[in-house]
């Protein structure tokens, strides 16, 4: 499958090299114009990952003004944890490209999980959630962390909308949010507050432009990098609008990959939800955008270094051994997915969350 994949992908590439090179054989026989070949790359690009939306939309969630505000408010408040010490933000900081930069996040007792914290930047283009796709959507990921006795330590949902009914400013900010339920303040619409801002955070890079039809957006390099990416397989998993998301992938589908990146522990993956032996080490294929500042990388957030990252991929998933020019290159595409982070983001709305 994996190598159907790749040779249907750069069959493609070369079929449009060979339609572009038939309209235009006055031009040159042997090298076709750099304006030519640049399209067919974003053409390629736009196929392999698509049109970037404004928000990752949901059906059964419209977003609203008042529903994404409330969301906002509430992924930066303490007091989504039993003793107030820590937030949303904490372990995915938007001032950080929503990660906190650490192999595992500790909890509101301080104890650390057992997995890294992936970015919340683009995650709602993701079709599961957590390293094992245990959630099905942004929403679902949302209720979570906040019951889990690791991390935020809410002992039960009523526990918490108790909590919060308390709060004279939730009471306002649940009511516009959800003006025709009689009880807005529910666990069911704080998830979906929480998911509904989660879903505005959509980050547009260069990539983007060029697939938008810039092709000055990439440089020579990054374009060269894309070649490189793509000839390699690395779309093989690494495809969609976010770059990733898409599926469950083995960890590991040519060799054992702790003997990579040499991992205190061996995780099993989706077995630990499935109890399918069919599952071990398969986990969800991460999204690269913004990746270059989204380390370390991996499920035990391992790895710091993202050329070592590429390397260790190219190895246990595609089966080769990637030269430091190939490794390099494909590192200079995939920093091109790098987005400006608006500031208003990076902290609480203000007027909120003053006490």
């Amino acid at each position: 499958m994996k190598k159907t994949l790749i040779l249907s992908t750069l069959a493609t590439f070369g079929a449009l090299i060979a339609c572009n090179s038939g309209k235009n054989q006055e031009t040159t026989q042997t090298e076709a114009p750099k304006e030519n070949t640049d399209s067919l790359l974003m053409e390629l690009a736009k196929a392999t990952f698509g049109t970037l939306p404004e928000v990752a939309a949901n059906p059964d969630n419209a977003l609203t003004e008042d529903k994404v505000l409330l969301g906002r408010v509430l992924f930066f408040d303490t007091r989504l944890s039993k003793k107030g010490n820590i937030s949303c933000n904490s372990c995915h900081s938007l001032d950080k490209f929503g990660v906190d930069n650490e192999p595992t996040s500790p909890g509101d007792d301080g104890v650390r999980g057992g997995r890294n914290s992936p970015t919340v930047f683009n995650a709602a283009l993701q079709h599961m959630q957590f390293w094992d796709g245990r959630a099905k959507d942004v929403e679902e990921q949302a209720g979570g962390p906040i019951l889990n006795p690791v991390e935020h330590n809410i002992p039960d949902s009523g526990f918490l909308i108790k909590k919060l009914s308390k709060v004279p400013m939730y009471k306002d900010l649940f009511a516009k949010a959800f003006p025709d339920d009689k009880t807005p303040i529910t666990y069911a619409n704080l998830t979906k507050a929480i998911g509904a801002f989660e879903r505005t955070l959509i980050t547009p890079s260069r990539v983007d432009k060029f697939i938008a039809g810039d092709l000055n957006a990439l440089t020579p390099e990054e374009k060269t990098g894309f070649q490189v990416f793509m000839d390699a397989g690395c779309n093989t998993c690494h495809n969609g609008p976010a770059a990733g998301g898409m599926l469950l992938q083995k960890f590991g589908v040519y060799s054992d990959y702790w003997t990579q990146t040499k991992s205190s522990k061996v995780d099993d993956g989706r077995f630990e939800v499935t109890k399918d032996e069919n599952d071990k080490y398969f986990f969800k294929v991460p999204t690269l955008r913004n990746v270059e500042k989204t380390f370390p990388y991996f499920h035990d957030g391992g790895i710091t270094d993202l050329n070592e990252a590429v390397r260790i991929m190219g190895k246990v998933q595609l089966n080769k051994d990637l030269s430091n020019e190939q490794i390099a290159s494909i590192v200079s595409f995939l920093k091109a997915f790098t987005a400006d982070i608006p500031e208003n983001l990076k902290h609480a709305p203000e007027g909120y969350l003053t006490n």
